[in-house]
């Protein structure tokens, strides 16, 4: 192959960014047609295309997308230059597109994407959302990974692959309760008051059902589906929580709640989804891992 043509590479970056020709032709003062022929000579050059047409919308295909950050980089290297020979220095950053569920806890985020938190070549993108959401964005290859703590359902046309990262106990943690006897599980759920996780929620799910067994109807004070205002609940009331006690985890370190009983019938698993790509991030390799050498 000859030498990447830059002007040609330069066209593709400004229509990636603009995500259109019109837009992209209207800054380079170009019509559509001519910047067309170009990004049609790129694809040429590359052996792949790099977008694809759904309706009027320009969509990156897999190839785009690893050209466009391999072209972000490019041009953020000419301003690095710039900036280097004008006294100011610049650090190239490599990037990782992480989308997480806005129910997931943020103490297993910062723990699974510890490694790279610290690193200054490395910029981590973290977006939160629903799974359909996320899934969307996995497959238009917009983000590299998402974190749950569900697997996807798979049949034929999905493409995802889920990766167990780590199986969690769930307790029911609370205030110290000096004084007090023991907790009793179930029966002392029948009158003592519950902080839950929503009713869509896997853990919540086998919970009913091991009270529903044990004839047990709880005391429920609240039903939340964010794990950070369960946290907070669960140090505000005076009332049990069911929660994985990672997410609680400085709470319980510092003493200002308590593990009052571990159910050992119930977890939680926490997943990597990703799916099959002919060109992967690998700093998402290292960190999945990095991930099972700490685990």
């Amino acid at each position: 192959m000859s030498g990447l043509n830059f002007n040609h590479l330069r066209y593709f970056w400004a229509v990636a960014h603009a995500g259109s020709l019109t837009g992209a032709a209207r800054q380079l003062n170009l019509s559509q047609s001519a910047l067309s022929v170009q990004i049609q000579k790129l694809e040429a050059q590359m052996g792949h295309l790099l977008f694809e047409r759904i309706g009027r919308r320009l969509e990156l295909t897999e190839a785009g997308r690893i050209a466009l950050d391999y072209a972000d980089t490019v041009f953020a290297a000419g301003d690095e230059l710039v900036s280097t020979l004008a006294g100011r220095p610049a650090l190239s950053r490599q990037v990782l597109r992480v989308g997480a569920l806005t129910t997931l806890s943020r103490n297993f985020q910062l723990q699974f994407l510890r490694p790279l938190v610290d690193r200054p070549d490395v910029e981590l993108i973290v977006r939160s959302g629903v799974m359909r959401d996320l899934l969307a964005q996995l497959e238009a290859h917009t983000i590299d990974v998402v974190l749950s703590n569900s697997a996807p359902q798979r049949d034929a046309r999905t493409p995802f692959r889920h990766h167990l990262l780590s199986e969690q106990p769930i307790s029911l943690v609370g205030r110290p309760r000096p004084g007090r006897p023991p907790l009793r599980f179930p029966e002392d759920l029948a009158t003592e008051p519950v902080l839950l996780p929503s009713l869509d929620s896997d853990v919540r799910i086998a919970f009913d059902r091991l009270l529903d067994l044990a004839g047990v109807r709880p005391v429920i004070l609240a039903e939340v589906d964010d794990m950070a205002m369960l946290r907070l609940l669960a140090r505000e009331r005076d009332a049990l929580t069911l929660v994985p006690p990672i997410v609680v985890r400085d709470e319980l370190a510092s003493g200002a709640l308590v593990e009052h009983w571990r159910i050992d019938a119930l977890s939680e698993r926490f997943y990597a989804i990703t799916q099959a790509r002919r060109f992967p991030n690998h700093l998402l390799a290292d960190l999945l891992a990095s991930y099972a050498e700490r685990a």
